[in-house]
């Protein structure tokens, strides 16, 4: 026993020797920016004015949460993500249950539905802006005047509708991706009873197969919110926040304060503020999906 107990010991700091320069690189990974970052948003710090410096308090927190822009940032951050996640959601499970059924085709059906997920982001939003919602050499601009209706200005009429959209057409092959998977574990021989019981499609998909997927979809909403809470990319390349703030979600308020007023201090300030509600939220949904896996 003395001997076990001792090598148990030895093994135990062997382990921890081996483990520690991975787990201390970690860390300094993870916590040197943070620090960086809760240690700028309480200073006086703008490289536009480099003679403006010190210790700030609360000045940065005071002064971005009385700004107006921020809340119509968080407002629009929350409004892109609810309409994502219900877009995505929605239409991956029914193109799950779709692409579950057996049709000619349906293989290359299916990779040609998952591959918008596969592309970068940049490159599907110059896809949209300049040849899908352009509104002189765009598709919709083409079948609209097809139709005799009139063209859209999506960019300046209906700026986060479009991002909406755009996001939407990124994500939805991942969430089809998941709920295909989830779905292809469904016991056939429980549809086929609830087939010869004489329950319909509809009734077979709202008392059978959603249900079935009610873990996968929790661990869809799980991720997708995790990313699409720091949507860059596609505002960037298409509405660049505009017009006005009308489409400016948080991070790109944040890359606003930081690169184009050069304020490092509010900058920090807005990205404490994003990591708090990143967190409130991943709580949020750890719990939500804690809740569906125990059932």
């Amino acid at each position: 026993m003395r001997e076990r107990t001792s090598g148990r010991t030895v093994g135990g700091f062997r382990n921890l020797f081996l483990q520690g320069p991975a787990v201390t690189l970690l860390l300094l990974w993870m916590l040197v920016p943070l620090g960086m970052t809760l240690w700028f948003s309480f200073q006086r710090y703008n490289l536009i004015n480099p003679m403006i410096s010190g210790f700030a308090g609360w000045d940065n927190y005071t002064y971005l949460l009385t700004d107006p822009a921020l809340w119509t940032a968080m407002g629009n951050t929350l409004l892109l993500v609810g309409w994502v996640l219900a877009i995505s959601v929605i239409g991956g499970t029914l193109l799950a249950v779709l692409f579950q059924q057996e049709f000619f085709g349906r293989g290359i059906a299916r990779l040609l539905v998952i591959a918008p997920f596969f592309v970068m982001p940049t490159v599907g939003a110059l896809v949209w802006k300049n040849m899908l919602m352009h509104p002189v050499n765009g598709v919709f601009a083409w079948l609209s005047n097809l139709l005799g209706l009139p063209v859209i200005d999506w960019f300046s009429s209906m700026p986060l509708a479009s991002i909406i959209i755009i996001v939407s057409w990124q994500w939805m092959p991942f969430a089809l991706l998941i709920l295909l998977t989830a779905i292809q574990s469904l016991d056939d021989d429980q549809v086929e009873a609830a087939r010869m019981d004489g329950a319909g499609p509809l009734a077979i998909f709202w008392f059978i197969t959603l249900p079935h997927l009610k873990r996968a979809i929790s661990v869809v909403i799980m991720i997708e919110m995790i990313f699409l809470l720091t949507i860059f990319a596609e505002i960037f390349v298409t509405t660049s926040g505009g017009p006005g703030l009308a489409s400016t979600n948080l991070a790109y308020f944040i890359y606003i304060r930081a690169l184009l007023d050069f304020d490092v201090g509010g900058a920090s300030a807005g990205g404490v503020i994003a990591i708090i509600l990143a967190n409130i939220v991943a709580i949020f949904l750890i719990r939500t999906v804690a809740k569906n896996l125990k059932t």
